[in-house]
């Protein structure tokens, strides 16, 4: 287990000296093996989604050619954020292990407070407000999604 998490440490550290992102690396471990591993790009790809955890989670994926991996755990360098977390949940990761607490990302400016405190609102009182408008419109594609007999739920 501390090997996984020293891996992940020692991934943030490396992207911190490459340049590539913020200091944050995870892997991402089935049957007591790295299947993957990833840094924050967010940088050097100008993608804001292109945390540690999300990366690894896509390259987990790519690579057990499935959109679910229950059976896979997370070492990760610092407690996920929020789109991380729920794209752990998406994945169904197993397990998640991290390093420094979200109190110490906001220590150094990696503060998702706000994200939290923002969810907690309603729409009307968000920073970016959120306004529903042809929902009738909208609606039919989830009638098809609905009746469609051969999805593949996820």
């Amino acid at each position: 287990m501390n090997e996984f998490m020293k891996r992940a440490i020692e991934l943030s550290i490396e992207n911190i000296k490459q340049n590539n992102g913020g200091p944050f690396g995870v892997v991402i471990v089935k049957n007591d093996e790295i299947i993957a591993e990833g840094t924050n790009l967010v940088t050097s790809t100008c993608d804001p989604t292109a945390h540690a955890e999300i990366m690894a989670i896509r390259n987990a994926c790519k690579k057990l050619q499935s959109f679910h991996i229950p059976d896979c755990t997370m070492y990760t360098s610092c407690e996920p954020c929020p789109m991380c977390l729920s794209a752990a949940y998406w994945a169904h990761i197993k397990t998640i292990y991290y390093g420094n607490t979200k109190q110490d990302a906001a220590q150094i400016d990696f503060d998702d407070s706000f994200i939290y405190e923002q969810l907690e609102k309603p729409y009307e009182q968000r920073a970016i407000p959120m306004k529903n408008i042809m929902r009738d419109d909208a609606i039919k594609a989830f009638e098809l999604w609905q009746n469609k007999q051969d999805k593949i739920k996820y």
